[in-house]
């Protein structure tokens, strides 16, 4: 695990301390596995060179270069930085499929589907909530977010 990324489970809070941190939408996201409406989030179009981080404790999770348009509504991306994001088995609405979470504090990101063909090395798309994330520009003359 590198040392950008926080051990599992390292910033887990109660609920009411999440509730005094994140906005309602955010909370309902994150802590209570929502999902926003399909193209609302700010992130879903956008494809500026930097670094995606957990909304709710910063921990760095996706870097834009792993990112594409799916056309899903969504943030896509086909690989998370290693260790940041968890897989776990959703079996709610009568399904299965694979919840993803930050790592580091067990907040709600989304999905992650494979076998959809997308011309990705690892088909796989991480459909991933706009409100669960942060964007930090990368620095042109460092390269770095």
């Amino acid at each position: 695990m590198s040392s950008d990324v926080p051990a599992p489970g390292s910033k887990v809070k109660s609920d009411s301390e999440w509730q005094a941190v994140l906005s309602p939408e955010q909370f309902r996201i994150l802590r209570q596995k929502g999902t926003e409406i399909a193209g609302t989030g700010q992130y879903n179009k956008h494809y500026e060179p930097g670094v995606y981080t957990c909304a709710g404790c910063g921990t760095p999770l996706y870097k834009s270069a792993t990112k594409f348009d799916s056309g899903c509504g969504w943030p896509a991306f086909y690989d998370a930085i290693p260790g940041a994001v968890t897989r776990h088995v959703d079996s709610s609405f009568g399904m299965q499929r694979i919840e993803i979470t930050c790592t580091a504090c067990g907040g709600h990101l989304g999905h992650v589907f494979k076998g959809e063909r997308f011309p990705t090395p690892t088909d796989e798309r991480h459909c991933v909530n706009s409100v669960s994330l942060n964007f930090h520009e990368e620095d042109k003359a460092t390269g770095k977010a």
